[in-house]
């Protein structure tokens, strides 16, 4: 108890050193800067800005009242993390939750580190802390990915090593993004799960994807029952696409017509990629073979 009371003391001192013009700090080698960069200082709540660059968009209520009350018996137990911007003026980088709560129930201060960096810093650290959380939804991870690539300019190779994340993980969120946005707000809504998502994403055509999103719903289907749907639709559109491969050319068409006229059968004909091909002439019996043979032979 002695101890946090103590911490709770430092931080009421260093509050009141960054409320101090003389001693404003904007970088690492300012006076009192290594007293203040990486230490926990209560700030005033009034003085913290949100995070533009939030990966977080859904904040739950029901959540968010659970984590004020815990807040309002215990106190903000893990600090939060904000950016210096200006002489008593601090952006949030993450915690952002915390930071709602605490507003909820009337807090004026909150526990802070503090720390000094650009927006494309700032912008890092918080997808790269935010990714790292658990209550983020798998789209959320997957848009906060996007984003580094985008605008950080991070490889997956990159993001791998940032995050702690093998880089397939990271390609496997990533590809979730290439969904209808309908799906893409069931897996966000809780609708379906993401291992749903990796199912449908197998099918290119967003019309089809739907589809079967729409089964999943009425049907309650697993995941497991998913990836067979998906593995049938595409059998079936192999099929389909072999039957269009075997499509004759005309020249073989008109003389498939001539020749079932000539044989009175119904000729059939296989053509391979190179042009070579087979001639199949079916009969019904003894007799109609010799027939047929008399033809060939009289068409010498």
């Amino acid at each position: 108890m002695a101890k946090a009371t103590k911490k709770q003391a430092l931080g009421r001192g260093l509050s009141a050193l960054l409320k101090d013009p003389s001693n404003d700090i904007t970088s690492a080698k300012d006076k009192n800067a290594d007293t203040i960069i990486g230490n926990i200082v209560e700030l005033d709540i009034e003085a913290i800005e949100i995070n533009p660059f939030q990966p977080r968009t859904n904040f739950n209520e029901e959540t968010l009242r659970e984590l004020a009350s815990s807040i309002k018996e215990l106190g903000v137990i893990q600090p939060i993390t904000v950016r210096k911007l200006e002489f008593n003026k601090f952006q949030l980088v993450s915690g952002e939750r915390r930071f709602r709560a605490s507003k909820l129930i009337g807090l004026t201060t909150i526990p802070a580190y503090i720390r000094i960096a650009n927006d494309q810093e700032s912008l890092e650290m918080a997808l790269v802390e935010n990714i790292q959380r658990q209550d983020l939804d798998p789209i959320e991870i997957a848009l906060s990915y996007q984003r580094l690539i985008d605008e950080i300019k991070l490889t997956q190779e990159q993001m791998s090593d940032r995050v702690g994340k093998k880089r397939s993980t990271i390609a496997n969120y990533l590809r979730l993004l290439k969904l209808d946005p309908i799906i893409q707000t069931g897996i966000r809504d809780g609708f379906i799960s993401m291992g749903h998502g990796r199912a449908i994403i197998n099918i290119e055509d967003q019309n089809i994807q739907l589809d079967i999103y729409e089964r999943i719903i009425t049907n309650q289907l697993s995941v497991r029952a998913t990836e067979q749907l998906v593995k049938n639709f595409h059998n079936t559109n192999t099929i389909r696409n072999n039957a269009k491969s075997e499509e004759l050319p005309k020249y073989i068409k008109k003389g498939v017509k001539e020749f079932s006229e000539y044989f009175g059968h119904k000729i059939s004909v296989k053509v391979s990629k190179n042009g070579k091909g087979q001639i199949t002439i079916p009969f019904h019996s003894e007799e109609d073979f010799n027939r047929i043979k008399k033809l060939v032979q009289s068409a010498k």
